[in-house]
């Protein structure tokens, strides 16, 4: 459970602070002065601070001076008196994550406070990816990604912008992560941002900040990400799907590391590594005149190419392992190992969504599960027949006189004879039976007198896809 530790000297404030929150999934903690924040630190590290700058023993801005130098990792969000505006301000461009007016708006600080926790994890939380030379344990063994270990190992101490190439649920951001991990700016702040995820007409906002009245509902300053991040390093993910004006704007930053707020003057001087990741084509885009050449050689100084998981299959069952331990604590579970079966199916299993898929394959297949070990009953439908592979003999099928299909299958198939009736058999019987229960698994396990798992398995080991099934226009159960 993430910590929130609020530091401020209204006791209606901290009251409203823990009836907000606590009943939520966050712990809070409160402090009435700097030198009972400072023990509460001490005590509890909380992730997050919420700090107000008026305080009856210290200034809030020494305090977060102080806190900063020792966990400048650590978000702390100021609140302040409408009059102390420009003190915030300062304070942000000196490492604060962000500052809201009194009387606090909760709904806008619990999101905020949403991105806080992730900024802390973000920068905190260990990468599974490290370098070689690190000594930490590397989730994947195979040739690839043990060369894409040593490039990361290469390029994190070069202060040089790296784009990050890969599908979707590669692990982009993780790569991210440990580039910054490993860099000399590991002390400074990490901060993250979905380029894709924000409306363009925010999104330069987010990035660069705006002045007060740039437009419509700019009632304050905001600083942007790039000037809290100054000294760091920003991780811009779907980078592809930058607008044309944010593009001019971010390849001015990359160039001269200079910009101006939305609705401002002012050029703001920005020291920052920009790592920037996409599941598409950039040379595609570029080629289209969607993306902007010079641009796009700014950003790829080095190129790390993420391979999809189809593509590092002897990765999977460390990885799956990987997963099930973690998952086990986090749920406090019982599960010690996967099936040899389950692991051939996930070894046979083409994964579009590559590890985030199988992160999510397993963690769903625990909770339908139980007991020791992790068995093929309990993953999911869509993975078990909705992806099943043709077998040799799929296209066997009853098509005439069940004696001719057995002289046919004794005369072709030596010592497989059994097995290919049996199995031809069986096909033409499962497909009559969700035929005739229009794709209901359920029901046509309760026709067929087999429990829902055993038909699942038996419709995967024969090849057998409900999607590829005619229901007569009804949509087949899939949960």
């Amino acid at each position: 459970m993430p910590k929130l530790l609020l530091v401020d000297d209204e006791e209606s404030v901290r009251y409203s602070f823990r009836r907000v929150f606590q009943e939520g999934d966050v712990e809070v903690l409160t402090a009435g002065t700097a030198a009972e924040a400072l023990k509460a630190i001490r005590k509890h590290l909380p992730d997050v601070i919420v700090l107000d700058l008026q305080l009856p023993d210290r200034n809030g801005l020494d305090l977060f001076g102080e806190i900063h130098a020792a966990e400048p990792k650590r978000p702390v969000i100021f609140i302040t008196a409408h009059g102390t505006t420009d003190t915030a301000i300062e304070a942000m461009k000196t490492g604060a994550f962000d500052y809201l007016v009194k009387p606090v708006d909760f709904e806008r600080l619990s999101q905020l406070l949403g991105r806080a926790f992730e900024a802390a994890r973000l920068m905190n939380v260990p990468s599974v990816l490290p370098t070689e030379d690190a000594g930490d344990r590397i989730i994947g063994r195979s040739l690839v990604m043990q060369e894409m270990s040593k490039t990361i190992g290469r390029i994190a101490p070069q202060d040089v912008n790296v784009l990050i190439l890969g599908e979707s649920g590669t692990g982009k951001e993780l790569v991210a992560r440990a580039i910054y991990q490993h860099s000399r700016r590991a002390s400074k702040p990490f901060l993250a941002i979905n380029c894709a995820s924000i409306p363009e007409s925010l999104l330069e906002s987010e990035l660069f900040g705006h002045e007060q009245g740039a437009f419509t509902g700019a009632n304050r300053r905001r600083i942007g990400k790039f000037e809290q991040c100054d000294g760091g390093t920003l991780f811009l993910d779907e980078i592809g799907d930058l607008s044309a004006g944010v593009q001019a704007k971010l390849l001015r930053v990359l160039q001269d590391q200079r910009f101006e707020r939305v609705g401002g003057n002012e050029s703001v001087q920005t020291q920052v590594r920009v790592l920037a990741a996409t599941n598409r084509d950039l040379g595609q885009l570029v080629a289209s005149d969607r993306f902007r050449k010079d641009l796009y050689y700014r950003l790829n100084a080095v190129t790390i190419k993420l391979p999809a998981l189809r593509e590092r299959k002897e990765d999977i069952a460390e990885l799956a392992h990987y997963f099930l331990f973690r998952f086990d604590r986090e749920m406090s579970s019982d599960y010690r190992a996967i099936s040899p079966e389950t692991l051939e199916l996930f070894q046979q299993y083409d994964w579009p969504g590559n590890v985030r898929e199988l992160q999510g394959v397993v963690k769903s297949a625990m909770l339908a599960g139980s007991g020791h070990l992790l068995l093929p009953e309990f993953l999911p439908d869509h993975f078990l027949i909705g992806s099943a592979p043709a077998t040799q003999d799929s296209d066997r099928d009853i098509r005439g006189d069940l004696e001719e299909l057995i002289e046919s299958c004794v005369r072709e198939s030596e010592g497989r004879a059994h097995e290919q009736v049996v199995a031809a058999v069986e096909r033409a019987l499962f497909r009559r039976a969700l035929l005739h229960t229009h794709g209901n698994m359920t029901q046509a396990s309760e026709l067929l007198g087999l429990s829902r798992a055993t038909l699942r398995l038996k419709m995967r080991a024969l090849g057998l896809s409900i999607d590829k099934i005619p229901t007569e226009g009804t949509a087949p159960e899939q949960g």
